[in-house]
């Protein structure tokens, strides 16, 4: 499976992904993966790729002595429409043994339709579900931004775990728990993280993933 590296990282919104080689333990082909697919907060926009939370992720697989392989797929600009659009090429380039879902945060930036969001998550954890074999899948939440109002920002707030339930998956209530809002822990935007920031988003990811990982990791030994 080609590694998508952290694109957006140091790039501008709208960039797509690029390609490249990965540093591993084990061999490309041999090791689950652990996908990513997201937008800039997952690709670490305004960040190097050693700085992206995912690479955290990498760091604490391997502290673990897990032979599994990160592949970043996040996209700055992103919104769920697009996510869906690529997820068939992704899901083409092998089946992985872990799926985090991160998207909807363009869609709340943009105020853009809630349903047309919801229905978008659907189709892709639709999509993953029905892969063989049939990848453990994560679902990240997101908050939409409270200047879109009370309404937008509750309905916004209870697609995602309304769509892990559906399809059983784990679930993350907010990625950027203990970091959104909080200047010392976002770049000078005030949305995307600084370095102190994405390791507390990785802290925040590892409590969903880490008792999915030990069950892969028991299952490939």
């Amino acid at each position: 499976m080609a590694l998508l590296t952290a694109c957006g990282a140091r790039g501008e919104p709208g960039e797509e992904p690029s390609s490249g080689a990965a540093k591993n333990s084990g061999s490309r082909d041999s090791v689950p993966v652990v996908l990513f697919v997201g937008t800039s907060l997952t690709a670490g926009y305004g960040l190097s790729p050693e700085e992206a939370w995912t690479a955290e992720i990498q760091a604490r697989i391997d502290a673990r002595g897990w032979q599994m392989r990160v592949v970043n797929a996040g996209v700055s600009g992103e919104t769920s429409a697009g996510a869906l659009r690529r997820i068939d090429w992704l899901l083409g380039q092998g089946t992985p043994a872990l799926v985090m879902v991160e998207t909807g945060a363009n869609d709340g930036l943009r105020g853009l339709s809630i349903d047309a969001l919801e229905v978008n998550l659907d189709s892709i954890l639709g999509k993953l579900a029905a892969a063989r074999p049939r990848p453990a899948i994560v679902v990240a939440g997101m908050e939409a931004l409270p200047n879109m109002g009370t309404t937008y920002v509750n309905r916004f707030r209870q697609v995602f775990p309304r769509a892990a339930q559906r399809y059983r998956t784990a679930y993350l209530p907010f990625l950027l728990d203990g970091v959104a809002g909080i200047a010392r822990f976002n770049q000078a935007d005030g949305i995307h993280p600084n370095p102190e920031g994405a390791d507390r988003v990785a802290a925040n990811v590892w409590t969903a993933l880490e008792p999915v990982l030990d069950s892969i990791a028991s299952a490939h030994r």
